[in-house]
């Protein structure tokens, strides 16, 4: 099994084009996201025979019917978290593991819970393959958050609901960020950041129009 410095040296020319030509020109700014981007190998988190497409800036199928979301929108949601070093991050929809390692490039420590049992497991070896010591994921059910490790700097979601599930907003520290697709049906999502300001008060900006699967509460799948 290749080492890690060998992993992320392998493609590394390819993901810095990617980064250049599908991030930077889109705006993403944030030196940390950048390179973390540049430090997590995509390819490792694809399904096998996809490993020459991990460069696209594309959503790419992977198992229980999933996909792994494109480089730009992983780049944009974590710089729109305004993620602090050392800070806590829980994120909602594990997938494929790759949002979570590059996460744990630019927080503290993530927690990170995926409802498909399958995508948990495989996610975790592909994390602790690449030393994610500061990643924990849990199979489970991400409506309603992590309590026991709450409160949360930054909470990111990657599904779309009519709303904000209550655990999450609860889980949220005072001056932390959630960062999530809102809205009803593929074609009328946007990407929303919440900053709680208060114990009962947040400020909210919507950011742009996105694509995502729906969060699904309390279907988890062994």
């Amino acid at each position: 099994m290749p080492a890690v410095a060998d992993l992320v040296a392998a493609r590394a020319v390819e993901r810095a084009a990617m980064i250049e030509r599908t991030i930077i020109r889109r705006g993403v700014a944030d030196p940390r996201v950048l390179a973390a981007m540049l430090a997590v190998p995509r390819e490792i988190f694809v399904r096998p025979g996809n490993e020459d497409r991990a460069y696209a800036d594309d959503a790419l199928p992977i198992l229980a019917g999933q996909t792994i979301s494109q480089p730009y929108i992983v780049a944009w949601m974590i710089e729109q978290a305004r993620i602090v070093p050392g800070a806590k991050v829980l994120e909602i929809g594990t997938g494929s593991g790759y949002a979570a390692a590059v996460l744990a490039q630019v927080a503290g420590s993530v927690y990170s819970i995926e409802r498909h049992g399958k995508l948990a497991r495989q996610a975790a070896e592909r994390i602790q393959r690449l030393g994610g010591a500061n990643v924990q994921i849990r199979h489970g059910d991400g409506t309603q958050g992590w309590a026991e490790q709450a409160p949360f700097d930054a909470i990111l979601v990657a599904a779309a609901s009519p709303a904000i599930p209550a655990p999450l907003l609860a889980q949220l520290a005072i001056g932390g960020t959630l960062v999530m697709p809102v809205g009803a049906g593929v074609f009328h999502q946007h990407l929303v950041r919440w900053t709680r300001t208060g114990l009962d008060a947040f400020d909210q900006a919507r950011l742009g129009a996105v694509a995502f699967v729906p969060l699904i509460e309390g279907a988890i799948v062994p």
